[in-house]
């Protein structure tokens, strides 16, 4: 049994903070907006118990937590009691600068192992993290304890899909070293768990190799199980609905006796423990669920002696030892200021003692010894940190033509055959697209992660050009047709070098337009400051004969908008290798974020990187060593042909269509001598460093100018930008607006379709003769229609 003489103090004080902390913001503190600020006391009430006995008695600094959302006050309690948060940041909680309405790596100050928020992704993250640090420890240059991956579940959270996937990934994997503790109140945002839900959940759990743990009764309960009577009035129990008990639990003591007796009858046994317990008492014995019981908590989670996946359902009372425990409207609800005033009083607290973290404690110096001997805080500061790999020279021998899937598959083939550093880091992963995104050759010579498992084909000597062998040197995870998945292993793998102290560079591949099936997932991966590089191919409507569900259209404007990330679509392979050397360096940066007066991107931040591929060869230019051009492919953009004083057009291209805008501006320079050629490696880093520059400038610093600004400056203002690119034209089209330039946007702002690349081209006048037909209609001062192929055959 564990010793909890401390624990019910600490629930106490927890309780009691996380309360105030919410109660402060919304009654006390000044309002601005004249809305309601929030903060969910009645989320909070149900898990403090569970928190006590986990921060205080289970866990070891090894350990990492993910938090569910709502709980965000208990666990900033949790820091300011083990003097690890400030006052001033709870008092300004879901403030400007204060404590976060959710757990935030990032954003708040204290201890956070994984950001939350978006729900059921807090909770997916903790088994891929599992994975990723039993990969870690797999190698010979890991090492370091193999710690508990440890989420925190709200029960409404098991409606995310997500969580189901990851448990079939955690299963292909043989997790292990994951707990997740499930917050059944049985609430969820607008009213009652259904009844029986979790009967099937269990069924799940247990079908993919977890043991389940019910906690269902606390300590009281239990003991009045034994008394005479006892087994009925548990039977009572197991029967009650959901929102019965609920109701019931809101309406308090003297209505619980009353239908206790009015549904047990006058028995003698049956109704004496019942009348011999004042109202205040029988409401405990009743709300004493087992997640809400901190002894309970504490001796089921020491009784854990295995790393098998492990699930424990927790019962609870949402708002539990609050006046709003078990109202079906106490999630966004708050208590009154009369209400507040009167729990107070009943916590003890005396007014101007709200914020002493050990008020009503009767002997606050065994307390602070206790929390002194926590094990999960003895360790001191639990982010930890990994030497930056040096990044070796990355080129790539021009062919006459290739694509730059091609090139990208070659140059990890190239890393593959080494034995760099960075290359013995690197972990791949994929949702069963491997082998069609060009990864086969490194997963030959690097191999696939497993702890233990042969690969059938090789035992039976069965000749393949996969010869995948699993093995704990591996270093590419193959994961299930879940992107979800993917960007949640790529976040885990992504924070490696803070949770693990082994830095990693993570590397995933999906076809362009599934990215944004994991879209929720990426931003949650890019909010916790993870470090990883995505590569979207095949990309476009290049990608043709595969149809409209395959051609992805929007990527390049989500790869503008996501923070954290920065995105690049080279259309040519030596772009590429530029790009992937300083991205190499990129994702391991973590500077303090001034930006760079050259381009005014903060680039010493750092962050993840996106590199939008295609399957198209192009005919590749000649050896290109000068600077321009390769500081040009990692700003964003440089001049393929440069335009001269009297430039009227300007063909600015990202990406596939390169072969197109080239051919256009040969088509035009038979009647427009000076045509200007802007190749676009990255219109997110052009457009990031013009509003940046922008910024500066409004701030009072004249000098401020940006890389894309210095590219366009020498064009005569009667100048014309066309754009063009395999994705959505608005890609591109604001590049008139740097310096006042007309501008006509080519590109894809509809489903596509079958057929060949010319097919798609010309159907959506991403084409040469559509480009020129443009340029044309320049001249003629009108409109020119189709067919754009008559005017230049």
């Amino acid at each position: 049994m564990t010793d909890t003489r401390h624990l019910t103090t600490i629930e106490k004080r927890l309780l009691w903070l996380s309360h105030w902390m919410i109660h402060h913001a919304n009654h006390v503190r000044p309002k601005v907006d004249g809305i309601k600020t929030g903060g969910h006391q009645a989320s909070s009430a149900s898990v403090v118990s569970i928190l006590t006995a986990l921060y205080f008695s289970a866990l070891r600094p090894e350990d990492r937590v993910a938090v569910k959302p709502h709980a965000a006050p208990v666990f900033h309690a949790i820091q300011y009691l083990m003097g690890r948060q400030t006052r001033e940041k709870l008092e300004n909680f879901r403030g400007y600068g204060g404590a976060q309405s959710y757990p935030s790596r990032t954003k708040d100050t204290d201890d956070v192992d994984f950001s939350t928020g978006s729900v059921g992704l807090g909770v997916g993250i903790t088994a891929l993290a599992s994975i990723v640090r039993d990969f870690v420890r797999a190698k010979q240059w890991g090492h370091g304890k193999l710690g508990r991956m440890v989420a925190l579940v709200g029960d409404a959270e098991l409606d995310e899909g997500n969580v189901y996937e990851t448990l079939q990934e955690g299963w292909k994997n043989d997790l292990r070293n994951c707990w997740w503790i499930i917050d059944y109140n049985r609430q969820s945002l607008d009213g009652i768990v259904r009844e029986g839900l979790f009967e099937r959940v269990e069924k799940i759990f247990e079908a993919f190799g977890w043991d389940v743990v019910r906690v269902k009764y606390g300590l009281l309960q239990r003991a009045a199980f034994e008394e005479p009577g006892g087994a009925k009035l548990r039977d009572w129990i197991d029967n009650c609905s959901n929102q019965e008990y609920a109701a019931l639990t809101f309406m308090g003591g003297a209505v619980w006796r009353k239908r206790l007796l009015d549904d047990l009858g006058d028995q003698g046994d049956v109704s004496a423990p019942i009348e011999r317990r004042s109202d205040a008492e029988l409401s405990a014995l009743m709300e004493n669920l087992g997640g809400n019981c901190v002894e309970t908590m504490a001796n089921v989670f020491a009784g854990i002696d295995h790393n098998r996946p492990t699930c424990f359902l927790a019962y609870t009372i949402k708002g539990w030892s609050t006046p709003i425990a078990g109202h079906k409207d106490n999630h966004g609800g708050l208590m009154t200021v009369k209400q507040f005033a009167e729990w107070q009083a009943h916590m003890g607290i005396a007014p101007g003692e709200e914020w002493d973290p050990f008020a009503g404690v009767p002997d606050i110096a065994a307390l602070k010894a206790y929390l002194a001997s926590a094990p999960f805080f003895s360790s001191g500061t639990r982010r930890h940190a990994d030497r930056r790999l040096e990044v070796p020279r990355i080129e790539f021998e021009t062919q006459r033509e290739v694509a730059t899937q091609l090139a990208f598959g070659k140059i990890l083939d190239d890393l593959a055959k080494g034995n760099s550093d960075l290359a013995a880091r690197i972990l791949t992963t994929s949702p069963d697209v491997t082998g069609t995104t060009t990864l086969g050759a490194w997963v030959n010579r690097r191999k696939l992660f497993a702890r233990s498992q042969a690969d059938a084909f090789i035992e039976h000597r069965i000749a393949s050009t996969a010869k995948w062998e699993f093995t704990p040197e591996g270093q590419h995870v193959e994961l299930g047709i879940a992107e979800m998945n993917l960007f949640l292993l790529l976040g885990a793998a992504g924070l490696s070098h803070s949770l693990f102290g082994k830095r990693l560079i993570p590397i995933g591949t999906v076809y362009d337009p599934f990215v944004c099936r994991g879209l929720d997932a990426l931003n949650y991966a890019c909010y916790q400051g993870a470090r990883f590089m995505i590569v979207g191919t095949p990309s476009g409507v290049t990608l043709a004969p595969e149809g409209g569900a395959h051609q992805s259209i929007g990527m390049p404007l989500i790869g503008m908008s996501q923070d954290g990330l920065a995105a690049f679509e080279p259309a040519f392979a030596d772009e590429l290798a530029v790009i992937m050397e300083w991205s190499f360096d990129y994702m391991q940066r973590d500077g303090e974020g001034d930006p760079d007066e050259r381009t005014w991107l903060r680039d010493e931040t750092g962050g993840s990187v996106y590199l939008r591929l295609t399957t198209k060869p192009l005919e590749q230019p000649l050896k290109r060593v000068d600077d321009d051009f390769r500081r040009g492919s990692v700003d964003g953009a440089y001049w393929l042909r440069k335009p001269g004083p009297n430039c009227t057009v300007v063909i600015a291209y990202q990406g596939a269509v390169a072969d197109e805008a080239i051919a256009a501006a040969g088509m035009i320079g038979e009647f427009r001598r000076d045509v200007g050629v802007l190749a676009v490696t990255s219109a997110d880093r052009l457009n990031a460093g013009w509003t940046a520059a922008q910024r500066e400038r409004a701030r009072g610093n004249p000098h401020a100018v940006s890389h894309i600004e210095r590219l366009l400056d020498p064009l005569p203002s009667h100048c014309t930008i066309v754009t063009v690119i395999d994705g959505h034209p608005a890609t591109l089209s604001w590049l008139g607006a740097v310096a006042g330039h007309k501008t006509i946007a080519h590109g894809v702002e509809h489903f596509g379709q079958t057929g060949t690349i010319g097919d798609l081209y010309r159907n959506f006048r991403i084409d040469r003769h559509a480009i020129a037909a443009s340029v044309l209609a320049l001249t003629a001062g009108r409109r020119v229609m189709e067919p754009q192929a008559m005017l230049f055959p």
